[in-house]
C-alpha cells in the first residue's frame, strides 16, 4: 500500500510545533528533543517524515555555525592515520626520507612537502589532499 502525503495533516503538524529558524541553545534543544520524538515513531507518517526532515535541517545548519569543526592540517591527519593503524614512526622513513623529518612532521616542526604528501597517500592509499 502506498502512502500519499495528506497537506492538511502536514499543516496541522506545522501550526503544532511551528518549526523556524533556530537560534538559541533552547530551540535546538526542543527541536532535537521534537527529533528524537519523531524518529522513535514506529509507523512515521510521511507528513511526520517530512517535518523530521525540516528539523534535522534546521538543527543542521544551527550546529553549522555554532559548532563548526575545525580542519585538520596535514600533519594531524597523518598523525590520525598513525595512530589508527598503530604504526610507529619509523614505519614511514622509507615513505618520508628519514626519521628525522618524520618527527618533524609529527611534532608540527615541519609542514608536509608536495612530494612527501604523494607519498603518504600512496603509501595509506588516500587522497592527497588531506596532506596539503
Amino acid at each position: 500500500m502506498t502512502s500519499t502525503f495528506n497537506r492538511d495533516y502536514y499543516a496541522e503538524l506545522l501550526a503544532q510545533y511551528q518549526p523556524k529558524n533556530i537560534t538559541t541553545e533552547e530551540e535546538n534543544d526542543a527541536a532535537i528533543a521534537l527529533t528524537e520524538d519523531l524518529e522513535h515513531r514506529v509507523n512515521r507518517t510521511p507528513e511526520e517524515e517530512a517535518l523530521l526532515e525540516l528539523l534535522v535541517t534546521l538543527i543542521e545548519k544551527f550546529e553549522e555555525s555554532h559548532y563548526p569543526i575545525p580542519k585538520g592540517t596535514g600533519n594531524s591527519m597523518l598523525i590520525h592515520l598513525m595512530e589508527a593503524r598503530s604504526l610507529e614512526p619509523e614505519a614511514l622513513v622509507e615513505v618520508i626520507g628519514s626519521k628525522e623529518a618524520v618527527l618533524d612532521i609529527i611534532n608540527q616542526k615541519r609542514s608536509i612537502s608536495e612530494s612527501q604528501a604523494k607519498a603518504i597517500s600512496d603509501f595509506f592509499q588516500v587522497d592527497v589532499s588531506l596532506f596539503l
